[in-house]
């Protein structure tokens, strides 16, 4: 990876229930960033329709990929590292959220793993019965796009460790040279 000067705005990618708000909300944590959770900023129809167990269509994402696309390029654009949360399944969906200073962070799991973590979870408008169309629409991130992936069988800590070894990042106001491109 090449250095950069300006530290990233990180993607916490992947289906429901691999864990992407809890390892984001660890990465702000130490490293002291913005945070945002993506589902927060699905407009009102995308939360009705999940809740009925209805998964969104593509024509459903745009609206919100764009307010998550805008969120990322005023972080990159201020020189703010930050962190934020999207399911971005589809290539075609990080291809709106990606550009220079954007690092994706896929959490990958087996479906009888993420299943299981869906079952113990209570009180997020994503029905487990809708896994399986997110494991129908995944298309893992490919060498063209800057990423890295991480198996979801540690601790959200020991994963945010991880990626903060991976990508060399550091806290909020330290120092000024990365190995992140």
């Amino acid at each position: 990876m090449a250095k950069t000067a300006q530290q990233p705005v990180l993607v916490i990618m992947g289906v429901s229930g691999s864990g992407k708000s809890t390892v984001a909300g660890v990465l702000a944590g130490k490293l002291g960033w913005d945070l945002a959770e993506g589902d927060d900023l699905h407009p009102a129809a995308n939360v009705a329709k999940m809740q009925a167990g209805q998964a969104l269509s593509d024509e459903d994402r745009w609206p919100w990929l764009g307010i998550i696309s805008d969120w990322i390029r005023e972080h990159v654009e201020a020189g703010t590292p930050a962190i934020i949360t999207c399911s971005a399944l589809k290539k075609k969906y990080r291809d709106v959220l990606r550009g220079e200073g954007v690092v994706f962070v896929f959490l990958q799991g087996s479906k009888d793993k993420i299943s299981d973590r869906l079952a113990s979870r209570h009180g997020h408008f994503m029905p487990p019965s809708l896994l399986e169309s997110q494991f129908d629409a995944l298309e893992e991130p490919t060498e063209d796009e800057n990423h890295i992936s991480l198996c979801v069988s540690a601790s959200p800590a020991e994963e945010a460790d991880e990626v903060i070894d991976r990508l060399g990042l550091r806290p909020a106001g330290a120092g000024t040279e990365s190995t992140v491109s």
